[in-house]
């Protein structure tokens, strides 16, 4: 006699959120990491995003890209509205970045990730691929101890404050461009120090969630909207604040906003608003980095770490795994 045992649907979600997004993570860090170090950042990226949308294909879902590689016209694979799984099981909100770092794997240089988040359908901000304003800090302090519209500086002090030290004990967390200059400046004005990154906000977002191993203690510049959204995903999982802003600075920018439900042009969003329902955030290193363990390719066995969150139960796993069946990461 078969026995058959219902499973509540949180449940269902639950387990489709833990090792099968790390499975989706892992192929797609593995297909970008054959191409470390030769220079072919679209190539890598490309390697990643058909791995990582072969394995979104094979999970029992009804899945919604909704932070993708871009509008459709512009993404042949994980574009913006692409349906996703099996079309079976829970209706769930998609959101990737199959090769945070391009130029960090074209180059070998450590931190290149592959990610994605996972949430209830409908509860992930849709955001059109354009920059965004972010700050961020990690857990423990009241709300708003720093926020989007306040100064650079102040916003230094203030968080030194709550966190009792001089300014001078805070590190700031800024990707290098040329349009955060004046920011760099600021910050250092104060007496703080200034870690710099060439690529890979998402990481450095989740790095001033632990600034006890990190050192990193707050974010602050312009990035990429996508990643602000998978940024939030995790800090829902682990904790922290963060706020955002789009930069909608013309017309037809604001039109594909509003689109995709961005009635407020000038809202600011805080993680609830970019994150709101049970989600599920996983990244696995590429290249080396604080974060994570790139991929190892040794004789008879492929090496992967990858981090991956719950944000109502607060869970966070480390998974390193050893694929020995290589085959399937030939001929997938």
């Amino acid at each position: 006699m078969s026995t058959h045992i219902s499973v509540p649907p949180q449940l269902l979600l639950e387990r489709i959120l833990t090792l099968e997004i790390v499975r989706v993570t892992e192929r797609a860090a593995v297909s970008a990491a054959r191409l470390r170090g030769h220079g072919k950042e679209k190539e890598a990226d490309q390697a990643a995003v058909d791995a990582m949308r072969r394995e979104l294909n094979k999970l029992p879902i009804e899945g919604t890209v909704v932070i993708g590689e871009g509008e459709r016209d512009e993404a042949p694979m994980l574009f913006i509205g692409e349906k996703v799984g099996m079309n079976a099981g829970p209706q769930v909100d998609i959101a990737v970045d199959p090769l945070e770092g391009t130029t960090l794997c074209a180059k070998n240089m450590p931190g290149a990730i592959a990610t994605m988040a996972m949430a209830d359908g409908g509860t992930l901000l849709h955001a059109p691929d354009v920059y965004m304003q972010k700050i961020a800090v990690g857990p423990g302090y009241a709300r708003g101890v720093v926020e989007l519209d306040a100064s650079p500086a102040d916003n230094v002090r203030r968080l030194a404050k709550a966190k009792g030290v001089d300014a001078a004990a805070i590190t700031v967390l800024v990707l290098d461009r040329p349009r955060h200059a004046d920011i760099i400046a600021a910050i250092r004005g104060t007496g703080a120090a200034v870690r710099l990154i060439t690529d890979g906000d998402v990481a450095g977002v989740i790095h001033c969630a632990d600034p006890d191993n990190t050192g990193v203690d707050m974010y602050i510049g312009t990035g990429g909207a996508p990643e602000g959204v998978l940024a939030a995903a995790a800090l829902r999982c682990i904790g922290g604040q963060m706020q955002c802003r789009l930069i909608l600075d013309s017309e037809e920018k604001r039109e594909r906003a509003h689109k995709m439900g961005v009635i407020d042009p000038r809202m600011i969003y805080g993680i609830e608003d970019m994150a709101k329902g049970d989600c599920l955030f996983a990244a696995t290193g590429v290249t080396t980095g604080s974060l994570l363990s790139g991929v190892k390719f040794r004789k008879g066995v492929i090496e992967t770490e990858t981090v991956v969150m719950r944000s109502v139960t607060g869970t966070v796993r480390y998974i390193k795994a050893e694929h020995r069946q290589l085959e399937k990461f030939h001929l997938d």
